[in-house]
C-alpha cells in the first residue's frame, strides 16, 4: 500500500567530515541511494533537510568578505541560499539515484517560506545552533553574537529558532506530490517570514527542521513523518548502566520521558517533541525517528522508534 512519507534529514548527514562541495554531494549521493528505496516500495517521498553546519559557515565566508562594496547578506537570505545549494544537489542525486533503478520519477527543489510569530520569544533568546564548532575558550574570545555549549560536542553560535506556524507554499507541495513529484522543500526549515499585511518579510532566524517538517507532514497529510538522526532508536537513560531502547511507543508515554528530561535540548529532544506533535496534530499518522542505516527495515515498517496515538 503507497503511504505518503516525508523524511526530514539532518543538516550534519550532509556535512560530514570536508565542508567542499564536492564531499557534501557525495554524502547527498549516498543518502539518495538510501531513500530511494521508499519510491521502489511504491510510497510518495516529501523531502525535507537541515542546513546549520551550511549556513554558519556560510555566514562566516559572508563576514569574512565584508566590505563597503560587499556587505554582508541577512541570515533569512543565507538561510535561502543554502536551502537552494543542499536542495539542488540533493535533487540531482534523487534524480540520478530513480534512473539508476529503472525509475523515471520527477524530482524538484522548492525554495519554501515558513511563518512564524514576530513575537517569538526565541527571537530574544537564541538557541539554534549553526556552523562549526569551537573551544570554549575560542567561543569566550568571539564577538559577533551568541555562543553555546551544543550538547557536550563543543560550543557553537546560536540564533533565534521561532516555532513555524504555516508552510506558506503547502498548497504547491501537495499538488507536487499528488502528482507523484519527489518535492524537496522547507530546507534547513524554511526561510523565517512573518505576514505583514499583503506582504510576507524575512526575519533574521533559523527554524528547526524537524518542527518544520512536522507541520509540512500535517499539511500534506502524511501517513509517516520519518525524523532520520544519528542512531536506529531513540533511547532513555542514555549512556547509562539501565539504557533502554524505545520501539513502538504512544504519546502520552514520550509525553513522560520528556517531563523526566531524558532527552538532550538541541539534539534529541526536537525530533521527539516534533514526533510527538504530528501524530497529536494528525493521529492517522504515525512518527519514525531512525537512522539512515536503519532505513531497510523502515521501509518495511518494523523498525525505529515508532510514536502512535
Amino acid at each position: 500500500m503507497s503511504r505518503k512519507i516525508v523524511v526530514a534529514l539532518g543538516g550534519n548527514a550532509i556535512l560530514v567530515d570536508k565542508p567542499t562541495a564536492e564531499a557534501q554531494q557525495e554524502a547527498l549521493h549516498k543518502t539518495a541511494k538510501q531513500l530511494v528505496k521508499f519510491i521502489k516500495n511504491g510510497d510518495s517521498l516529501i523531502i525535507s533537510h537541515g542546513n546549520g553546519p551550511q549556513v554558519g559557515n556560510l555566514l562566516l565566508q559572508q563576514q569574512a568578505a565584508e566590505s563597503e562594496k560587499n556587505p554582508v547578506l541577512p541570515l533569512d537570505t543565507c538561510v535561502a541560499m543554502t536551502e537552494g545549494s543542499i536542495g539542488y544537489w540533493l535533487q540531482q542525486a534523487m534524480r540520478e539515484a530513480c534512473r539508476m533503478e529503472g525509475l523515471d520519477t520527477e524530482v524538484v527543489s522548492l525554495v519554501t517560506q515558513v511563518v512564524v510569530d514576530e513575537n517569538d520569544p526565541s527571537f530574544h533568546n537564541p538557541t539554534k545552533p549553526i556552523g562549526p564548532f569551537f573551544t570554549e575558550e575560542e567561543a569566550k574570545s568571539k564577538t559577533d553574537g551568541v555562543y553555546k555549549e551544543d550538547a557536550g560536542r563543543g560550543w557553537r553560535k546560536v540564533v533565534a529558532s521561532p516555532r513555524p506556524i504555516a508552510i506558506e507554499e503547502a498548497n504547491v507541495i501537495k499538488r507536487l506530490v499528488n502528482e507523484g513529484v519527489v518535492t524537496i522543500s522547507v530546507g534547513g526549515g524554511g526561510v523565517p517570514v512573518v505576514r505583514k499585511g499583503m506582504k510576507l518579510e524575512g526575519r533574521e532566524a533559523v527554524i528547526d527542521k524537524d518542527f518544520a517538517s512536522e507541520k509540512l507532514a500535517e499539511a500534506v497529510e502524511a501517513d509517516m513523518l520519518l525524523i532520520l538522526t544519528g542512531v536506529p532508536n531513540v533511547f532513555i537513560r542514555y549512556n547509562t548502566p539501565e539504557q533502554k531502547k524505545l520501539e513502538e511507543v504512544t504519546v502520552e508515554e514520550m509525553k513522560q520521558y520528556i517531563a523526566d528530561g531524558e532527552f538532550a535540548p538541541g539534539s534529541m529532544l526536537p525530533k521527539v517533541e516534533a514526533a510527538v506533535e504530528f501524530v497529536e496534530n494528525y493521529p492517522k499518522g504515525v512518527a519514525v525517528i531512525s537512522s539512515l542505516e536503519n532505513l531497510d527495515a523502515v521501509v518495511k515498517g518494523n523498525s525505529g522508534t515508532i510514536v502512535k496515538k
